[in-house]
């Protein structure tokens, strides 16, 4: 019998509606009023599932909703329409009160590390306070114990008890955001581009401190970023983006040498790699269209060399095919 999946998530759409106050709205046609919204579409009919110990990527083009996903699996965006199940129940339709148990199960690391810590706590208080909301019963020596032994599995040192957020470097920083999303012992982490944000010396130790962790507790992670090279470094699975849409979903193994949607091979081909000549990179036209009207049929149909008339109307669904899903007209058909 087959293992259920940690985390499924089925249909998810989430749109923001950015229409403003009432009089943005007001408008007259034939003299009648109506009101108009306008919706950014960020993430429409979006399915996967993630096994225990995974670490599940999203990559594409910025605005792309890779992190609006990660945010509404997290639960904190509620989606507009889908579901979500987490070991196999539900809980997207949850209450705030009845998704507290999930709180310690499933945690969040952000991109900007200074932008989520809060800048007049301590560390002490930063790493303790989930500790004391999440388990009451803890005596302040247990507390204070956990607290230690989490920031120096992080790299850290009970000296930065006392320290301010801002007087650590991002590198520093993002240690202890990773040692607050560590300190309830969760089983699942959103990873949001956890080390864009950092010099290039400092994102390997972090990288590696992210695998060191998953190694020792068992943990899963749904991975965002988009630095290809760190993905296929640390990745088991790989969904690429577009447009709030899947193009393509398959192990690391499988995509990187061997993509097949058009927008999967123009931006693999875009990572630099010793003695591959630059005429291999596949160059693409025009800009990324708005999520607030997004394209008829295929998103990527507009910038897509092998798109025809179908593809400007017909909404590719999403099919497994060569070892892999993919949601490709062109594949489907054979043509690419």
């Amino acid at each position: 019998m087959p293992e259920t999946p940690l985390l499924e998530v089925k249909g998810v759409y989430k749109h923001f509606d950015i229409s403003g106050g009432f009089l943005d709205k007001l408008s007259f046609e034939k003299g009648k009023p109506y009101l108009n919204k306008t919706y950014v579409k960020a993430v429409n009919n979006v399915s996967f599932d993630i096994n225990t110990g995974e670490t599940f990527s999203v990559v594409g083009e910025s605005g792309c909703g890779k992190s609006t996903l990660g945010r509404s699996i997290i639960g904190l965006y509620k989606i507009n329409q889908g579901e979500i199940y987490y070991s196999g129940k539900r809980i997207d339709n949850l209450s705030e009160k009845q998704m507290l148990d999930y709180r310690k199960k499933m945690q969040m690391v952000f991109q900007d590390p200074y932008a989520s810590l809060n800048p007049r706590k301590n560390v002490k208080s930063i790493l303790t306070a989930p500790l004391k909301f999440h388990f009451p019963d803890l005596s302040a020596a247990e507390i204070n114990d956990k607290a230690s032994e989490v920031l120096e599995l992080v790299g850290g040192d009970t000296a930065w008890f006392k320290r301010l957020p801002h007087e650590f470097s991002g590198g520093q920083r993002q240690r202890i955001s990773i040692a607050r999303a560590l300190i309830v012992d969760p089983e699942f982490i959103v990873a949001d581009e956890p080390i864009s944000a950092l010099d290039v010396s400092i994102q390997a130790q972090i990288i590696n401190l992210l695998i060191e962790a998953q190694n020792k507790r068992g943990l899963t992670y749904l991975f965002v970023a988009h630095d290809l090279s760190v993905v296929e470094h640390i990745s088991d699975k790989v969904m690429v983006m577009y447009l709030g849409t899947i193009c393509e979903l398959a192990d690391t193994k499988t995509l990187f040498s061997d993509p097949r949607h058009p927008y999967t091979k123009a931006l693999f081909s875009a990572i630099p790699k010793l003695g591959i000549p630059s005429t291999k990179h596949i160059p693409l036209k025009g800009e990324v269209p708005t999520p607030i009207n997004l394209p008829s049929g295929c998103v990527f149909h507009g910038r897509c060399r092998y798109a025809n008339v179908r593809c400007k109307n017909e909404v590719p669904a999403l099919i497994e095919k060569d070892g892999r899903k993919i949601a490709c007209h062109g594949v489907e058909e054979g043509r690419i």
